[in-house]
């Protein structure tokens, strides 16, 4: 409706009545802000205006002069690239009659000089054969001496013999750019053209090069009238300057204007078909007058300047007026813009207990208006029916004076009949006389803080029946200081009230807690209010200890917290693990029972094979004896026969002993015993054993040591156990298969490897037998699972535990032949870094 009402006034009265009408209608504060922004927005749109003027035409003059300067380039690079392509096929004619013999050395010297004669740019013609002597050469005389190629020699190592291999392998022609000295002992850079030739097989043959000097395919290559216009120059890939000349950045307005990142007026394009190695740049002249410099620029700045100083001068003159009324009204709105601004209700009540004034907040709060409260008188409209007494008896306290600074809580009844928790506080309404005229009270609504009182109330009280009815010992006690903050019930009960137990785990757990309020003092920032080093040194880790008076053992975790009173505190956290240290005792027992266990099985079952070995040095001990006995009887015997057959005597009886030791070292109970051994010493007494096994089902044992093994950190009687058990189920494994003779093979492996980024030593174990049926890969380390009729299944778990219990891993595969399983290969992995530690 107003807008309708408001086309109607434009239709009757015109636009500046329209005007006038929505002037009028605004509110004092926003004309004020109009009649300040206006003169301002009127310099800044009038400069505006004027700037982009200028820009606009600029930016036209300079975008017509780079578009010719584009075309010229483009038009000189077209004309450069014809008369290097023009050389280039007459190269090219002249290198096929090279390649057909039609041409000798002293021909193509005289063709050659013919050709440097009428192309001024050509430094030099040069034949090369395939092995990179040069045939025959003609240069410039300006040319070096020392760049003179003679015929006979050999092309030297360079940029040239660079160019030179890379035509030989592309077989194409190939433009470079090289180094060489002028006759002024000056270095100039100048353009190559290698043109292989082919022989009559179509083999590489050799190249004719051609020199062009940058300078002459600047004068001859490009237009007189773009040298005329422009300065024009050869420059590389890199932007170094190779002939002609080049103008020195010069600053412009087109610097300074948007979309502007040269400073020059320039254009540049590689040159076809030597490719990017090889740009022509142009770049204007200055012949267009800066705009700095144009009379018209700085009339219209003057009198841009001279319109901002008016209009500035109008706005100033505005500003202090329309601040002079501001000033009037400020004082006035100051008060009542406090009032309304606070977000604690006001109420002030005369003598008589009166209601003569309430802020907004206050009316807000209880949701009566202004109206409602001003004048009256209680029982005010905002008590509840039910606190009405003792609301009474606090407004007859307040009148006569009796009350607390601490203020009282009360009930408040909004307008809607919902009630709130609300604080008063009251105090005497004295006027600008020094008068008491009435009372001032100022109430603030605290239900939501009592709302979080409460639940952080039960919140405390939650958190303390939960740690109380911990397992763990919980204990909070301030960094240098034996005060006790906090222990559960676990605690109390096992060190009583007191700092003692907190102390004592932390310090039989290895964190530091100084109790010196000296030292706490010095190792406190007085600032930060934290420890400067404990904290970074006592981090929250996990320690076992052992309690004597209590008979237990504990998992002791601590970490520093602030506590609630902003000082920093360290709370310990102690767990009974004594039934889980006992059972793993009990486990490690068991290990090494088993373990042991293992070991006599494996005796056991490897028996056959170890009286076989044993009667053989045991017959032939007999025999010796039997044979002395009877040449002793017979008076046959000299001393040389005799002494020799006792020799082999003891030699037989000796191999018999070491037998038994090596039998009695590998099943002798022995405490676990890791030691830094040799793993060629190890895999020796592993081999001795597990031979004798291989000897007996007639299998065939290889093997192979890497050199220079690192030492290992291992218990060596355990790893021998590995290896036995594992080169034992191989050789068990092809005798149950029935294998030929030729595939009764069992090799074992010991080479470094770089497994999960770790140095290790690999030790494999691979045989030809049938190999492990696939279900069984994943559970042949289980306890009690074997693929063997009569096997216990507890070899292959309890290697499995000694080889994790050296950090390293244990797994098995089956090795195919196309899809038919030809063996298997069980390995395992000892790291080398607990040994490089150590």
């Amino acid at each position: 409706m107003e807008l309708n009402k408001a086309t109607l006034v434009v239709k009757k009265v015109g636009p500046w009545a329209w005007w006038r009408t929505w002037w009028r209608r605004q509110s004092p504060n926003k004309q004020d802000r109009f009649a300040n922004l206006a003169p301002v927005a009127a310099v800044v749109l009038f400069l505006a205006a004027i700037a982009t003027a200028f820009w606009y035409l600029r930016i036209e003059e300079l975008e017509r002069e780079q578009e010719a300067i584009k075309r010229d380039v483009e038009y000189a690079q077209q004309r450069l690239r014809l008369r290097l392509l023009e050389r280039q096929e007459q190269v090219m004619r002249l290198g096929r009659d090279v390649s057909n013999k039609e041409i000798r050395a002293e021909q193509f010297l005289s063709r050659a000089e013919a050709f440097v004669q009428q192309y001024p740019e050509v430094l030099s013609l040069t034949w090369i054969d395939d092995r990179r002597r040069i045939i025959a050469s003609k240069n410039v005389s300006s040319m070096s001496s020392t760049n003179d190629r003679r015929a006979g020699t050999v092309l030297k190592v360079g940029e040239t013999e660079s160019h030179y291999s890379l035509a030989r392998d592309l077989m194409q022609p190939i433009y470079g750019q090289v180094r060489v000295e002028s006759d002024r002992d000056t270095q100039l850079t100048v353009l190559q053209l290698h043109t292989p030739l082919r022989s009559d097989q179509g083999r590489f043959g050799g190249v004719i090069l051609v020199e062009y000097t940058m300078e002459g395919l600047l004068r001859y290559g490009v237009p007189t009238e773009v040298l005329a216009k422009y300065a024009v120059a050869l420059q590389d890939g890199n932007g170094q300057l190779l002939a002609g000349q080049s103008i020195p950045g010069r600053a412009t307005l087109r610097g300074m204007l948007p979309g502007s990142d040269k400073p020059n007026n320039d254009y540049e394009v590689p040159v076809s078909p030597v490719g990017n190695d090889l740009i022509l740049r142009a770049q204007a002249w200055r012949t267009s007058q800066s705009l700095v410099g144009s009379g018209l620029f700085w009339l219209v700045n003057v009198l841009s300047v001279m319109t901002a100083w008016m209009l500035i001068g109008n706005w100033r003159h505005t500003r202090r007026r329309i601040q002079a009324q501001k000033a009037l009204v400020a004082e006035t709105n100051f008060r009542r813009a406090m009032e309304n601004s606070m977000l604690t209700g006001m109420r002030a009540l005369d003598l008589r207990g009166r209601i003569t004034y309430v802020n907004p907040a206050f009316c807000q709060m209880t949701g009566w208006s202004d109206s409602d409260l001003v004048g009256a008188v209680a029982p005010f409209p905002y008590w509840p029916d039910q606190d009405r007494e003792l609301l009474m008896q606090r407004l007859e306290e307040e009148i006569s004076g009796q009350h607390s600074a601490a203020g009282f809580q009360v009930r408040v009844k909004r307008k809607n009949g919902q009630l709130f928790d609300a604080r008063m506080y009251v105090s005497p309404l004295i006027d600008a006389t020094g008068e008491q005229t009435g009372w001032m009270t100022s109430m603030t609504d605290i239900t939501e803080p009592n709302r979080i009182r409460e639940q952080l109330a039960g919140s405390q009280e939650r958190f303390t029946i939960v740690l109380e009815a911990l397992d763990a010992s919980v204990s909070v006690a301030p960094l240098g200081s034996k005060e006790l903050l906090f222990a559960n019930k676990l605690y109390r009960s096992w060190f009583g009230q007191d700092t003692e137990g907190h102390l004592r785990l932390v310090q039989q757990a290895g964190a530091s807690d100084s109790t010196d309020k000296t030292s706490a003092v010095d190792d406190v920032d007085e600032m930060a209010g934290l420890p400067t080093v404990s904290i970074t040194v006592a981090r929250s880790e996990n320690s076992e200890i052992f309690i004597t008076d209590l008979g237990k053992w504990l998992e002791v975790r601590s970490r520093y917290i602030n506590w609630a009173d902003g000082r920093l505190a360290q709370m310990v956290i102690a767990s009974d693990i004594t039934p889980r240290r006992q059972a793993e005792e009990l486990s490690a027992q068991q290990a090494e029972r088993a373990q042991n266990a293992s070991r006599l099985i494996t005796m056991g079952e490897m028996a056959s094979s170890v009286a076989h070995e044993l009667n053989q040095p045991l017959t032939a001990i007999s025999n010796y004896c039997s044979g002395m006995i009877t040449r002793i009887q017979s008076k046959q015997v000299n001393e040389d026969d005799l002494l020799s057959a006792l020799d082999k005597t003891a030699r037989q009886a000796q191999r018999a002993g070491q037998i038994i030791l090596r039998i009695r070292s590998f099943v002798k109970r022995s405490e676990p015993n890791r030691t830094l051994s040799d793993v060629s010493a190890m895999v020796s007494e592993a081999l001795e054993l597990a031979e004798i096994e291989m000897r007996r089902r007639q299998v065939r044992l290889t093997h192979h040591i890497a050199a220079r093994l690192p030492q290992l950190l291992v218990d060596p009687i355990l790893i021998e156990q590995v290896l036995i058990n594992l080169m034992k189920n191989a050789a068990e494994s092809i005798d149950n298969a029935n294998r030929p003779a030729e595939q009764r093979q069992v090799e074992l492996r010991i080479v470094p490897k770089l497994i999960e980024n770790q140095s290790v030593v690999e030790f494999s174990v691979t045989d030809t037998g049938p190999g492990l049926p696939p279900e069984a890969i994943e559970r042949v380390y289980e306890a009690f699972f074997s693929t063997k009729v009569e096997g216990m299944g507890i070899g292959l778990n309890l290697c499995r535990s000694i080889i994790e219990s050296h950090q390293g891993r244990i797994g098995a595969e089956n090795l195919y032949n196309a899809a038919e399983v030809s063996g298997c290969r069980f390995s395992f992995w000892i790291p080398v870094e607990a040994t490089l530690n150590t």
